[in-house]
């Protein structure tokens, strides 16, 4: 049969006659028949696990037909008969499995290992309401739970479960999976465990539930709310189960490949990604033990089977747990970690490179150190600031496990899914080369004094920006134009991504205006952002930029010139229609605190300017386009790192004796705002960042406004900015996940 028959025999019935939701299904099962066949049945003897507690892996569909060269051909067939993909691919549901930059790397990377060919699979587990859907009511975030899970979708039911102990009770585990299809290559598999016992009634108002009710709960949220002592222990559940499975699963299917288990290594490779899933060293150590190792033996293996990733340099995200609630989840576990501690402590005198510290307080990363074989930042400043400063005492034990890995993004959703105007620009331009090689993007600048195709460039920008202008008109009644620019920051809130900082600018430019000085071009600013429940500064933050919102545009004096918009439930559906209209990219974190970012490679890709600091890979992107094509403010790291050691930061002193600060600051707690806004909320902000303000903002403020204003007017050179766009993308190539994956291969799996 043809793929149209095909189509048709799945629908049981002609696609003319179909509802939209019938075309969905049809597809679906399509997609699932053709990516089986393509299911890896490498013989390679070794194979990767990549554990994550997130996969933010965004709606397959589209990106399904691209990775299996069927787009374009489907996208035809249903135009025959009536139909539009783009309306069918409404259908779909986003899967919640992943938060922000942690979990969409983790997709990007499964992605890649499946477009290489590389025998890998992804082992996370099954959330049912994931992270939770964001609404906004009286300008303060709301959690609800966020239903993905339907009958018919990506989940496939397997016949693998595992009998999971804990302290005093068991659960017996089911592992679902979903397809993992390359680009014109293989199918590898994401495994997601999860207990048929999950209640979804349980969860009766927003998102809470009863958190010690574990064999109710235990897969409903990713994260759940930390701020009690039942929610700290439910991510240790949540931890323990996932690893547990996993440990079982990766020696089940070494066994079967003919490993001896003296010879894991030979036959496994570990990725850890984060601390989340650091339980899997003494897990599996245990597990070997059970199996008939001694524990010196089974250490020795782990040891040459696991592999590190470190995605942070702030202390706060590197996970300790108290001894004590390792043993009140898995006291099984506790002897092995006490052993491992101990092994440490005969070895090194210096306490801070210890497992347990003095006061019981188990340090996840530092298990990853010892017990793994190698230990990678994810951007090339990342890395020399852990070699250097936060991991120091660590790299002087061991120089040779620590390494760079830059990260990376998958072309297939970022460029040719998202942004098809932009594709088919440029394979008409250098041809399609560039969707196997990113790095022949580079041929691209040959066009950079050609008036026509900086031209078509700005064309393709301003056909993104209607489409994304009709996108918010739909889903949130507000009213954009297209005329403006449109600066956006889309990222986790954190208060170390500095949206606060972007929040005061708002203000400076809202009074600039109210004082009769006007931006040449109208400025759009939109931000897309989660902050965790129980994350007071962070919702904090959202309240102002809600308020500012419902300030400015109801204001007709300003509202002409300057639109703040907040996008409600950012996820990746919402991503990649807001990066392809990107003008100015917000990448300003506080330099030393970003490890890498992926948004920024994104931006980038797609045409946007890079406004931000020395931090990250804005580091390497500032590199590879130069000095003219991105715009650089803020201290660098190495002084932040030194201000910090020093303790001599105090943002009253900048609130003080800078009166343009103080008069935006105060704003914050203006009459104005007070009328649209909460006066606990705006108040504690205030009192947050005059009085502690552990970000910096107010250090890098007015070179930030200084800078913003510089992008603002240089915009209006059209012809210099399209070729400030052409240099970016061009450049974009060296950000592919492909490359990232290759390097992790040669270096760390030695896989194929």
């Amino acid at each position: 049969m043809n793929l149209s028959q095909i189509l048709e025999y799945n629908a049981m019935k002609k696609l003319s006659e179909c509802t939209n939701e019938e075309i969905y299904f049809a597809i679906l099962k399509t997609i699932k028949k053709l990516s089986e066949e393509k299911v890896n049945i490498s013989k390679s003897k070794k194979k990767l696990y990549y554990i994550s507690a997130e996969f933010l892996i965004g709606k397959l569909l589209s990106n399904n037909l691209i990775n299996l060269g069927i787009y374009d051909k489907v996208k035809k067939i249903l135009l025959d008969n009536g139909k539009s993909l783009s309306k069918i691919e409404e259908i779909e549901i986003e899967p919640s499995l992943g938060n922000g930059g942690l979990g969409r790397l983790a997709a990007c990377f499964l992605d890649s290992i499946s477009t290489l060919g590389i025998p890998g699979d992804g082992i996370g587990l099954n959330y049912h309401f994931g992270l939770f859907k964001q609404i906004f009511k009286n300008n303060l975030q709301i959690e609800e739970k966020n239903e993905w899970i339907h009958s018919i979708g990506w989940l496939n039911k397997t016949d693998i479960t595992y009998d999971i102990k804990f302290n005093g009770f068991k659960l017996t585990s089911r592992m679902y999976d979903i397809n993992i299809i390359g680009y014109n290559n293989i199918t590898n598999k994401l495994h997601l465990f999860d207990v048929e016992t999950v209640n979804e009634d349980i969860v009766k108002h927003g998102i809470d539930f009863n958190k010690k009710d574990i064999k109710e709960n235990l897969t409903l949220f990713l994260y759940p709310d930390d701020s009690d002592v039942e929610g700290r222990l439910l991510r240790i559940y949540q931890q323990y189960f996932m690893v547990s499975n996993a440990a079982r699963y990766i020696l089940d299917e070494s066994i079967d490949r003919g490993s001896n288990l003296y010879d894991l290594y030979d036959y496994a490779v570990i990725q850890i990604n984060d601390t989340h899933p650091t339980m899997i060293i003494p897990e599996l150590i245990r597990l070997l033990v059970e199996k008939g190792l001694e524990i010196i033996d089974a250490i020795e293996v782990v040891s040459k089977t696991c592999a590190y990733t470190n995605h942070t340099i702030l202390a706060e995200a590197l996970e300790t747990w108290p001894v004590d609630y390792i043993e009140k989840v898995a006291p099984q576990i506790m002897p092995i970690i006490k052993e491992l501690d101990k092994i440490i402590k005969n070895k090194y005198k210096d306490e801070s490179v210890y497992i347990i510290d003095e006061n019981n307080i188990i340090h996840m990363a530092n298990i990853d150190i010892h017990y793994s074989f190698s230990v990678n930042g994810v951007a090339s400043l990342h890395t020399d600031i852990l070699k250097n400063n936060e991991l120091n005492n660590f790299y002087k034990i061991y120089p040779e496990k620590f390494n760079n890995k830059t990260n990376g993004i998958t072309f297939r959703r970022w460029l040719m899914h998202c942004n098809p105007l932009l594709t088919n620009l440029i394979e008409n331009l250098i041809g399609d080369g560039f969707k196997e090689d990113a790095e022949k993007l580079q041929d691209l600048i040959q066009y950079i004094d050609n008036k026509e195709v900086l031209n078509n460039i700005l064309d393709v920008k301003r056909e993104n920006k209607i489409q994304l202008k009709n996108y918010i008109r739909e889903t949130q009644n507000i009213d954009l134009d297209e005329n403006s620019i449109f600066d956006i920051q889309i990222k986790r809130l954190h208060e170390y991504k500095r949206q606060q900082m972007n929040a005061l600018y708002i203000i400076y430019k809202y009074l600039k205006i109210k004082n009769g000085i006007i931006p040449k071009t109208p400025i759009t600013v939109i931000f897309g952002a989660k902050a965790a429940p129980a994350y007071i500064i962070a919702k904090d933050i959202i309240h102002l930029i809600l308020c500012l919102q419902e300030l400015i545009n109801n204001d007709n004096d300003v509202n002409k010139y300057l639109k703040v918009v907040m996008i409600e439930n950012y996820n990746v559906t919402a991503a990649e229609k807001l990066i392809p209209a990107c003008d100015v990219s917000e990448q300003i974190s506080l330099a030393s605190k970003e490890a890498s970012g992926t948004g920024n490679m994104k931006f980038m890709l797609n045409g946007a300017l890079t406004l931000g600091t020395e931090d990250g890979a804005n580091v390497e992107i500032h590199n590879l386009v130069g000095d003219d094509n991105i715009f650089i403010f803020g201290e660098k790291s190495d002084k932040v790192i030194e201000i910090y050691k020093e303790g001599k930061y105090d943002p009253i002193d900048f609130y003080v004796k800078d009166k343009e600060i103080k008069e935006v600051v105060d704003f914050i707690v203006s009459d104005k705002l007070m009328e649209v806004g909460n006066q606990e909320n705006l108040i504690r902000l205030y009192k947050e960042i005059i009085r502690k303000d552990w970000f910096m903002t107010l250090l890098d403020f007015k070179e930030y406004c200084r800078m913003k204003d510089k992008v603002f007017n240089e915009y209006e050179d059209r012809e210099k900015w399209a070729k400030r766009m052409l240099i970016n993308i061009s450049k974009a190539g060296y950000f592919s996940s492909d490359r990232t994956i290759e390097q992790y291969n040669k270096d760390i799996w030695k896989l194929i």
